[in-house]
């Protein structure tokens, strides 16, 4: 999802959690660094039932280094994947919010279309639009293929997301959540995984420069 470079940026803090079903791990980095991907795949890799792995725990350990720093690229609210049992990445989660200060929120209808925005893919096929009331307030699900462009312009490979735009009551925010994934023969898997993990996020705002709740009264 693109946005206008122009407006200043709106600095609203907030918590957000998620109630993850098994599988899920929170592979969010607050530094961004490889250091801390590894020191967090050390601890995740650790933890795993070595009985249940079909891969090497090196190559499990590699893997979530490498999805961890990715996927924290834009420094995203929170970040996660999906693993199976076995070891296997099945997809990948952010946490993204987007807001100018001074400028209104848009609304569903007008944020459908930016969910189809890629900076290095394109949209292949009619998309599947939805309008949602979460738990976290009404929200628009977009799910399509994308044709992703390889490294140095190499052809294209396929894969496939599912994006939900929230928009919390109470926040100026607009939070987007995107899941991605490569195993299109598993989309109908992946995408009830999604599905059952929106419904489990939480969004508190939180007071200016502080990591505590916005107490009930309390004001900006």
């Amino acid at each position: 999802m693109t946005t206008p470079d122009e407006g200043a940026p709106l600095a609203e803090a907030f918590e957000c959690r998620f109630d993850f079903q098994p599988g899920w791990i929170d592979l969010t980095l607050r530094e961004g660094t490889k250091a801390e991907a590894k020191a967090l795949a050390t601890q995740v890799v650790n933890s795993l039932n070595p009985l249940g792995l079909e891969i090497e725990k090196s190559a499990v350990f590699d893997d979530m280094v490498e999805r961890a720093v990715d996927l924290n690229d834009d420094a995203p609210t929170l970040a996660a994947a999906y693993y199976t049992e076995s070891g296997e990445a099945l997809a990948g989660l952010v946490v993204d919010s987007y807001g100018d200060e001074g400028v209104e929120r848009p609304t569903r209808e007008e944020v459908q279309p930016l969910l189809l925005e890629w900076e290095n893919a394109e949209v292949a096929g009619d998309p599947q639009i939805t309008y949602l009331e979460l738990p976290t307030g009404p929200a628009v699900r977009v799910q399509s293929v994308l044709k992703v462009k390889r490294m140095f312009g190499l052809g294209r490979k396929l894969t496939e997301f599912v994006r939900y735009a929230v928009f919390p009551p109470g926040m100026k925010s607009l939070v987007v959540v995107t899941v991605t994934w490569e195993a299109i023969a598993r989309t109908e898997e992946i995408t009830a995984l999604a599905d059952e993990a929106i419904q489990t996020m939480g969004l508190t705002p939180l007071a200016a420069g502080s990591t505590e709740p916005v107490a009930d009264g309390d004001t900006e």
